[in-house]
């Protein structure tokens, strides 16, 4: 037997809030039974206590609204457990990179800072398949991963053994919005492919430091090769590039990335060992 109850009671009832309620009624997410056409009072059935129930365990584990409507109003099993099976695969990532910045944070408020090792390197002009985009700072992994699984896909077709990278314009870092492409140099004579650029990197002096690992303490390699820089080179215009010599695509274990971080300079500094020979 069903029984229609009061929203200040169906609160009680599902331990969401009466405003709760009321907003879950305005976007489509959860109408009450009933509605008095002259006070505007809500009335709602028990039997939507587990569709309640339901809605509140899915938001505490921050599943967008869309995903929550869709999940609830579907009748179709298994499009609701791969809504679900989704959005958990989502969660353990976010978990993983929750993980990785805390230990990042004991590393950086405990240990004490390995020395930096730079290299000096001229790197000659080169051509490259490029993806290009102006990206935004907070979406740049998922972006990452989309052009290089397409650049990798290419590197496969044409049979491409060569080092990826990409540049990240100044903007990238100063507005947390700017260019970067993602690039993999192939043969100056190389023929053009649906989808993709044919870029001409130039050539140009750098200061590089490999980052070992994973990605959750680069900006201490980007802090440490930055101020190496300033205090031993002159910094030149142009953007900073990065060579993913071991990437993900490579191995499933994070601790054997290794990415070399080219810094651009105006010339070798005169104690260098390039420099001197």
């Amino acid at each position: 037997m069903t029984a229609t109850v009061t929203v200040g009671e169906f609160s009680r009832m599902t331990y969401l809030s009466v405003k709760t309620l009321h907003h879950y009624h305005e976007i489509g997410l959860l109408a009450p039974a009933s509605v008095d056409p002259s006070s505007g009072y809500r009335r709602y059935g028990t039997d939507q206590v587990g569709v309640a129930l339901l809605i509140r365990r899915l938001r505490d584990l921050r599943m967008p609204i869309a995903d929550v409507r869709a999940l609830v109003s579907s009748t179709d099993q298994a499009q609701r457990e791969e809504t679900l099976r989704a959005h958990l695969d989502r969660m353990e990532r976010e978990l993983q990179v929750t993980r990785d910045v805390v230990t990042s944070l004991r590393s950086l408020l405990t240990a004490t800072p390995e020395p930096l090792h730079v290299d000096y390197r001229y790197i000659p002009p080169f051509r490259a398949y490029g993806v290009r985009g102006r990206v935004e700072r907070e979406q740049i992994g998922p972006w990452c991963v989309e052009s290089f699984g397409r650049l990798n896909e290419l590197a496969a077709v044409h049979d491409i053994r060569a080092t990826s990278g990409a540049t990240y314009s100044d903007d990238f870092f100063t507005e947390d919005e700017g260019e970067v492409i993602a690039f993999l140099p192939v043969a100056p004579s190389q023929e053009p492919a649906d989808g993709f650029e044919l870029v001409d990197l130039p050539g140009g002096f750098f200061a590089i430091a490999v980052h070992a690992g994973a990605m959750a303490d680069f900006d201490r390699t980007y802090g440490a090769l930055g101020s190496h820089v300033a205090e031993h080179c002159s910094v030149a215009p142009g953007p900073i590039r990065e060579l993913y010599v071991v990437a993900p695509g490579d191995t499933p274990d994070e601790a054997s990335y290794r990415t070399e971080v080219c810094w651009p300079i105006q010339q070798l500094p005169t104690d260098s060992p390039v420099a001197k020979g």
